[in-house]
């Protein structure tokens, strides 16, 4: 077969993710044909853990379909660094900060942050987790971390590790019953500090868990946090849809892409007779998506197991990685990454630093 004839055959295999053929995504990096050989190099922009090998047999049987005996396909991940805020500049060894936020508590904006965490890691990338909710941190204990973290200079944190991410947390610093009663500033200058004097390290994605809410702290914290991409987390009902919008508003303010929305209980399973039940409503998070044109990424249940997994320190996607609800979080995670991926890049650190110098 001809490069154009493999080409054709390439077009009508379609990313899983992204919703499109992976010729059009600019996915396919190489082709090469001798000898009766096809060989062909996929390079995905975000972390698809095992779906690069179901993609990679998806094209292998579309070239066999075509008449080609001997083939090797390869699927890669390359994570880029995307643009941030026009004001602000990428922290350095950080390519992507995603924060996730809902606009009221209680929507379980924490665990999902934690399990999507998890679910990138998981899928492959270096990932690490800032807890920024100051008054309320609970990253700490979903992680199943306690200690203090150490610091080799005086000056910076090394973060916490557990679960193959990193993390850090004003949870980390304090008493687990200790109530933090700063006013807006000092919470503001915390935060500021538990992401620049921590040894990060290189990170593929940082996920930022940010406190509830659209107050004063989250504007800020919005305009000075170096922000790639942002999740809402919200439940199906009225009353949460309301202020999720609110925070939709305020990053769009900020310049802020939205990655999508995720309906935290969408549903409860009878663990008895299998019934499902909307409790808190049905379609609220998918109705919401399509008034604003942003992504739905997708539904999770109001699952007993995912609260008893996260108050244990091994939330669902590392506790129980083969499961359904896992699989969902996986999938949430890669719609949001591969949604980054389309993004438009960082080239900053790719240009040389000129300085006009007076001889």
């Amino acid at each position: 077969m001809t490069r154009e004839q493999v080409e054709a055959v390439l077009k009508g295999i379609k990313d899983r993710y992204l919703d499109q053929d992976i010729v059009s995504l600019h996915q396919v990096k190489d082709i090469t044909t001798e000898a009766g050989k096809v060989a062909v190099r996929v390079v995905q922009g975000y972390p698809a853990g095992s779906y690069r090998d179901e993609l990679a047999d998806e094209i292998n049987a579309a070239l066999a379909a075509a008449g080609v005996s001997d083939a090797q396909v390869s699927v890669e991940t390359q994570v880029s660094a995307h643009s941030v805020q026009k004001s602000l500049k990428r922290k350095n060894g950080i390519k992507n900060i995603i924060a996730v936020a809902s606009g009221k508590g209680g929507v379980g904006k924490s665990t999902t942050a934690v399990n999507l965490a998890l679910a990138l890691s998981a899928d492959g990338a270096s990932v690490g987790m800032l807890d920024a909710d100051i008054y309320g941190p609970s990253q700490p204990r979903m992680l199943g971390i306690s200690g203090q973290p150490e610091s080799s200079d005086g000056k910076s944190l090394e973060p916490m590790q557990n679960h193959g991410i990193k993390a850090m947390s004003i949870g980390f610093l304090i008493e687990e019953d200790t109530p933090m009663i700063w006013r807006g500033p000092m919470v503001t200058q915390a935060l500021e500090q538990l992401l620049g004097d921590t040894n990060w390290g290189d990170l593929d994605y940082l996920v930022i868990d940010l406190p509830p809410g659209t107050g004063d702290i989250q504007l800020t914290l919005s305009q000075k946090i170096p922000v790639s991409g942002a999740i809402i987390v919200t439940t199906p009902q009225d009353i949460a849809l309301l202020d999720a919008r609110k925070g939709l508003k305020m990053f769009e303010k900020v310049e802020v892409p939205i990655l999508g929305i995720v309906e935290n209980m969408s549903m409860h399973i009878c663990s008895n007779c299998g019934t499902v039940e909307h409790i808190f409503g049905e379609g609220g998070g998918q109705r919401m998506a399509e008034q604003y044109g942003v992504n739905y990424l997708g539904g999770l249940p109001l699952d007993i197991k995912i609260r008893e997994q996260v108050d244990n320190g091994n939330p669902t996607v590392v506790s129980d990685p083969d499961g359904t609800v896992a699989q969902i979080y996986k999938d949430i995670s890669r719609k949001a990454s591969a949604r980054l991926a389309q993004k438009a890049k960082d080239y900053s650190t790719k240009f040389p630093t000129i300085k006009i110098m007076n001889v």
